[in-house]
C-alpha cells in the first residue's frame, strides 16, 4: 500500500494541481522551510466568503509540493469556515503515508502558509474579496 500512496504523492509532485499564479488574489503569502529550502507561494481568490479560485507556485521536495496540490484541491470552493477548521491533521491524512518528524515541516509547509493567508485575509477586514464598489465580483 506504501507504494501506491508514494506514486500517488509522486503524481501530484510531477503534475501538481492548482499550480500558477492568480491574476486577481484576494491575498498572498510566502512560506519557506529553512531546514532544507522549500519554499511556496500560495493565493487565494475569495468571493463573498468562498475561495473561489487557489493556486500556489514554489520549489522543494516530493512531500511539501505534493502536500500543497493536495491542500488546493481540498480547499478551493470552500467557504472560508471551512477551510479555517482544516487542521493539520487534515493534510497528513490526505498525504495517507506515515511522516517520519525530519519530513513533517516539509508536510506541512503548505498548511502553516495557508494559516498566514487566512490571518492576513482575516486583518484586511471584510471587504477582502470584494470588488471596488462592495458587491462581490
Amino acid at each position: 500500500m506504501d507504494d501506491l500512496y508514494r506514486d500517488y504523492i509522486l503524481e501530484h509532485y510531477r503534475r501538481p494541481h492548482n499550480f500558477g499564479p492568480l491574476e486577481d488574489a484576494s491575498v498572498t503569502r510566502e512560506g519557506a522551510n529553512p531546514l532544507c529550502g522549500d519554499r511556496i507561494t500560495l493565493q487565494l481568490g475569495v468571493v463573498d466568503g468562498v475561495v473561489q479560485t487557489v493556486g500556489f507556485t514554489g520549489r522543494g521536495c516530493a512531500i511539501s509540493q505534493a502536500s500543497a496540490s493536495l491542500l488546493t484541491d481540498e480547499i478551493k470552493g470552500k467557504p472560508l469556515a471551512d477551510v479555517q477548521s482544516f487542521g493539520a491533521d487534515d493534510l497528513l491524512e490526505l498525504l495517507g503515508i506515515q511522516i517520519s518528524p525530519a519530513r513533517l515541516k516539509c508536510a506541512m509547509l503548505s498548511h502553516d502558509t495557508l494559516r498566514g493567508a487566512l490571518s492576513q485575509l482575516a486583518e484586511s477586514g471584510p471587504e477582502a474579496g470584494r470588488d471596488q464598489a462592495g458587491a462581490g465580483i
